[in-house]
């Protein structure tokens, strides 16, 4: 499977012109032959936009994802639309099962080449760390895995990295890939760059951190650096600060195998 991560530059509060950036990023990885698009955390509000959260939260079903499902149809790609702020009470309305029926999830659904919903997670693990995520989100409570291209699938969300246990209960369900849309800020760059590989370490899996990239009023910056970890915790791919679509081939085949030659998994007690 040909994975294609968009470190997308995100300016906060600007969704309108993030979403467009970030379509024309997916017809354009398509173009380029990727089976699956991977974007970032918040990507259309902006992270650390707090106060758009509430005029950008809208339904799993809403319009703008809608817009994506769209895409990943008219391009014939599967597309992670990775994360979004999420209105509950909308989707709840809307028939979509939810953790509660009031207040705004940080959430990423996975459109399948017919631009149909196969997944659907809610960030578990919300940052309060000079951070109004915990007060402003809902934390979700299921972790889906799925079947892309024959590979199973798995999504976590930046902060998600810090809890390893989280990835191992994902390679119970037998996971070969775990995507992890991203708002990674600086100055935290040695732990992005340590968590992602460590999670593919010890999990035996491929891990891709996918970051956005741009400064925030108030002097918060993403640090960028999208990184494609293959099984053995090898850097495949990787980016710089600026804007870019970072691609690698993920091979299950590849995860199973090194599972066989190196047993860490089957030596658990």
């Amino acid at each position: 499977m040909r994975l294609a991560c968009v470190q997308l530059g995100v300016e906060g509060g600007a969704v309108e012109g993030n979403v467009a950036s970030a379509i024309e990023s997916v017809r354009e990885a398509a173009a380029d032959g990727a089976d699956l698009v991977v974007l970032p955390e918040l990507f259309d509000v902006g992270y650390f936009a707090f106060d758009s959260y509430a005029r950008a939260a809208e339904s799993v079903a809403g319009d703008r994802l809608g817009r994506f499902a769209a895409v990943a149809a008219e391009e014939g790609v599967n597309v992670l639309a990775g994360t979004v702020v999420e209105d509950l009470a909308a989707s709840a309305t809307d028939g979509i099962d939810v953790p509660a029926d009031e207040g705004f999830a940080n959430t990423a659904v996975l459109f399948d080449r017919d631009g149909e919903r196969r997944l659907v997670y809610r960030k578990r693990h919300l940052f309060g760390y000079g951070s109004e995520e915990t007060a402003r989100m809902v934390p979700g409570e299921r972790v889906p895995v799925t079947e892309v291209e024959g590979v199973r699938v798995g999504v976590t969300t930046c902060y998600d990295l810090r809890f390893p246990e989280q990835f191992r209960g994902m390679v119970e369900d037998g996971v070969d890939c775990v995507l992890v849309p991203s708002a990674w800020p600086y100055p935290r760059v040695e732990h992005w760059r340590t968590l992602g590989r460590a999670r593919a370490i010890e999990n035996l899996t491929y891990v891709a951190t996918v970051n956005g990239s741009g400064a925030f009023d108030g002097g918060d910056a993403l640090c960028g650096r999208t990184t494609v970890y293959d099984p053995w915790g090898t850097t495949l791919a990787s980016a710089g600060e600026e804007p870019t679509t970072v691609t690698a081939e993920v091979d299950p085949d590849q995860a199973a195998a090194v599972r066989e030659e190196f047993p860490a998994l089957r030596d658990r007690r």
